[in-house]
C-alpha cells in the first residue's frame, strides 16, 4: 500500500511564541507552528477518506473545513513543522480504512455451561461458610 501524500502547497503554516522549552529565547522566537489544511477542498484523498476523516476528527476542523493542528514540543520551527505533517499523518493513516463490521455472536454453550457452574460452585462454597449450618 503506497502512503497518502498531500502537496505541500496545500499546507497554510503560522508562527507564533511558544509556551514550550526555549530558555530566555522563547520570548523573542515565534516556534510555535499552526498548520492549516483545507480537508474540503484537497484532492489528495478519496470522499470516503474525506468523510471518515471529517467524523473522526470533527473538533479539529472548523465551519470552513479547514484543519489546524498545532506543535510548540520543539525549540525550532523547522521541527515543530516536522511535527505537525506527522501529526497528520498519522491522523489520515487511522482513517485510511473504513472500520470493520462488528458481528454480534453468542457465547458457546459450553461457556454459558462453565460459568453457571463455577457460580454454584462458589454459591456452594460461601454458603457452607455461615455459621447457621
Amino acid at each position: 500500500m503506497t502512503p497518502i501524500t498531500i502537496p505541500f502547497s496545500e499546507f497554510n503554516f503560522s508562527f507564533s511564541r511558544s509556551s514550550g522549552p526555549g530558555g530566555q529565547n522563547v520570548n523573542k522566537v515565534n516556534s510555535k507552528v499552526t498548520l492549516e489544511w483545507n480537508v474540503e477542498l484537497t484532492e489528495a484523498i478519496t470522499p470516503s477518506h474525506k468523510e471518515r476523516f471529517k467524523t473522526r476528527y470533527k473538533n479539529l476542523i472548523n465551519e470552513n473545513g479547514i484543519v489546524q493542528i498545532v506543535a510548540q514540543k520543539n525549540r525550532s520551527q523547522k521541527a515543530n513543522i516536522d511535527e505537525c505533517i506527522h501529526k497528520l499523518n498519522v491522523m489520515l493513516e487511522e482513517v485510511r480504512f473504513p472500520p470493520k463490521v462488528r458481528h454480534a455472536t453468542k457465547p458457546k454453550r459450553s461457556a454459558v455451561l462453565k460459568r453457571l457452574s463455577t457460580k454454584k460452585k462458589d454459591s456452594e462454597k460461601k454458603r457452607m461458610r455461615k455459621s447457621d449450618y
